[in-house]
């Protein structure tokens, strides 16, 4: 073999090898992968391994690169690699400084990439844990989409992933498929909006499966996309730059394809929250988890393609912080659990037991358990003219020990329906208070 096959072959093998590694591909031979995933407030939340560490990372079609953040005392990962670099992300906040890393590991089932770029968050009060209620470490998006046909069942918690060669579309009446615009490395669909007044608002949105939210979009009085009278100032979520907040809104309905959504939860954020998306190229909002998640989709960047199929989701209604409370996990603390322990029997000569009398021994214990507090109230909301204040620890709703509960069934007891009667036991400055009020519906009770 001539010097120059032989480079030319080496140099096919290098970059054949480093293209292959930069992409997931199914370690084993099976036809598709199945991995399940854990739905925390309308998020896909996924094991993954990181150079053979095992964490949690969010499923987020709205970002472009693999982010980690949050790492505790707890937690070792080796990255490699590695240079500083400054991010901007969503929130009123100010660029963070991160790491930049390449040549990483990642494995989420079978599905492995040996050499994934990602970016190390170094903030550590960037902590989406806290508000979910389970350890995130981090979010990975188009990295991972890129390189499958990625079937989401959102009603049965699963995912499946197939090689885009591979995949066979099965014909189904009841499938909408719509053209996915893949721009900068981030998904577009196309939809409308329609208002108060029947004019229907063509929309360009970004599929952002990282959002809890439903529908997010960008005023423009020359496009039509006005704030409805009925709004009330809201918190809307945490961004890379810090929070985010708007005005929350509903609009008469949301078009996706044939599909429609009345009276769709929407929320327009302010301006001084998306300033680091500078130009947004004909983008009009986001699509977030809480309308994807009513139905099952079926992702095909390389096809560009997006295909949906309503599931039991759908014809649930929007959930609305109807008691105005944002609540997060904050450490833990002691409680004293009363215990009643068997000390003896008391009976008579007979084999048979009969009547029985314990003799009981009241003990106590402590025990740790997670802290839940107020970590945000809405101005003239339920809660707030009852008299709860940021920094509350809640102890109890409805009678129901919160530290029983997952932090997203706490809300979903705090915010159940309209008219319920909710009663909250809170500790303040060592002293426990009980607050009474009762749930509203938020777009009557709120002043233009």
């Amino acid at each position: 073999m001539n010097k120059r096959l032989s480079y030319f072959l080496l140099l096919f093998f290098c970059c054949t090898f480093l293209g292959f590694g930069q992409r997931f591909h199914i370690s084993n031979k099976k036809k598709f992968e199945k991995v399940r995933f854990e739905l925390v407030n309308n998020l896909m939340v996924v094991p993954v391994e990181l150079n053979n560490a095992k964490l949690s990372f969010i499923l987020d079609t709205g970002v472009s690169s693999t982010i980690l953040f949050n790492l505790t005392e707890q937690d070792s990962v080796q990255i490699n690699n590695v240079s500083e670099i400054t991010l901007r992300g969503l929130g009123e906040g100010n660029p963070i400084q991160a790491l930049k890393s390449t040549g990483n590991v990642v494995s989420i089932g079978n599905a492995k990439s040996f050499n994934t770029p990602l970016y190390v968050v170094l903030d550590k009060d960037i902590n989406f844990s806290t508000s979910l209620g389970i350890p995130v470490h981090g979010i990975i998006g188009y990295d991972f989409f890129k390189d499958f046909v990625v079937e989401v069942n959102y009603a049965k918690g699963f995912f499946k992933l197939y090689n885009p060669k591979d995949y066979v579309y099965k014909p189904s009446k009841k499938i909408q498929t719509l053209p996915l615009d893949i721009r900068s490395r981030k998904v577009y669909v196309s939809g409308s909006v329609t208002k108060a007044d029947d004019m229907e608002v063509p929309v360009k949105l970004l599929v952002d499966t990282g959002s809890s939210d439903a529908l997010w979009l960008f005023q423009d009085l020359d496009k039509g996309l006005d704030v409805p009278e009925n709004h009330y100032d809201d918190f809307l979520g945490k961004g890379l730059s810090g929070d985010i907040f708007g005005k929350r809104t509903k609009l008469k309905g949301i078009r996706i394809g044939r599909y429609n959504l009345n009276e769709a939860k929407t929320a327009f954020p302010f301006r001084a929250s998306f300033e680091a998306l500078g130009n947004l190229g004909g983008r009009n909002g986001s699509l977030g988890g809480e309308v994807l998640k009513r139905f099952n989709i079926i992702f095909d960047y390389q096809g560009n393609k997006i295909s949906l199929t309503k599931n039991s989701n759908f014809g649930k209604p929007f959930q609305y912080n109807l008691a105005g409370i944002q609540l997060q996990h904050n450490g833990l603390r002691y409680i004293a659990k009363r215990l009643a322990d068997v000390n003896g029997i008391v009976r008579g000569d007979e084999k048979s037991f009969g009547n029985v009398q314990l003799l009981l021994e009241n003990r106590t214990r402590l025990a740790l358990v997670p802290e839940i507090i107020v970590s945000g109230i809405r101005a003239d909301s339920p809660a707030a003219q009852a008299g709860l204040k940021e920094g509350d620890v809640i102890l109890a709703v409805n009678g129901k020990q919160v530290h029983n509960f997952k932090l997203q069934e706490i809300l979903h007891m705090l915010n159940q329906r309209e008219g319920k009667k909710v009663r909250v036991q809170i500790q303040r400055y060592n002293r426990d208070f009980l607050f009474s009020f009762v749930l509203k519906d938020i777009f009557e009770t709120k002043k233009p």
